[in-house]
């Protein structure tokens, strides 16, 4: 995986959004412009620290909406989609990383790096190209983005 960089669709529309988000005391976790099948997607995640609920984002979707449209920096037909960056939400973005420093994560490999593909521990450091996590019996695994699928928070829930 690499650090995500805003396309130009979705840095025009972060622009747009983040004045609309800090107004009503949420933070933009992500904006994704994505195909998927034979539509287009415009995906907006925001996040609070008391946690988003359904009525957050519909709060935010007429007015992402009206701003979107009204600067019109989409060409095709997409849908519009206000969600919650959710619970284990991916890391993509320096940003991420740094606000999840402490915090428990689980990191996936493209293939097995050294015999193991999934690891869960505490990020505890980060660059553009390495993350680093210490796992629950204290050791400390350095692991290159590059040999990654996905870096997400972790949350482990007990039923």
């Amino acid at each position: 995986m690499k650090m995500k960089k805003f396309g130009g669709t979705e840095r025009i529309v972060y622009d747009l959004v983040k004045p609309i988000a800090d107004e009503n005391g949420y933070s933009i976790w992500d904006v994704s412009f994505e195909k998927e099948g034979a539509y287009w997607y415009l995906r907006i995640f925001i996040d609070h620290p008391d946690g988003i609920t359904i009525e957050d984002c519909e709060k935010m979707t007429r007015p992402v909406n009206a701003a979107v449209d009204a600067a019109d920096p989409i060409q095709q037909a997409y849908m519009l989609e206000v969600g919650s960056a959710g619970l284990e939400r991916e890391l993509n973005q320096p940003f991420h990383f740094e606000s999840t420093i402490g915090m428990q994560v689980r990191a996936r490999a493209i293939r097995p790096v050294d015999g193991v593909r999934e690891w869960i521990g505490e990020l505890t450091g980060f660059d553009t190209q390495h993350i680093q996590i210490r796992l629950s019996e204290g050791t400390e695994v350095i692991l290159q983005l590059a040999d990654l699928s996905y870096v997400r928070r972790y949350v482990e829930v007990d039923f």
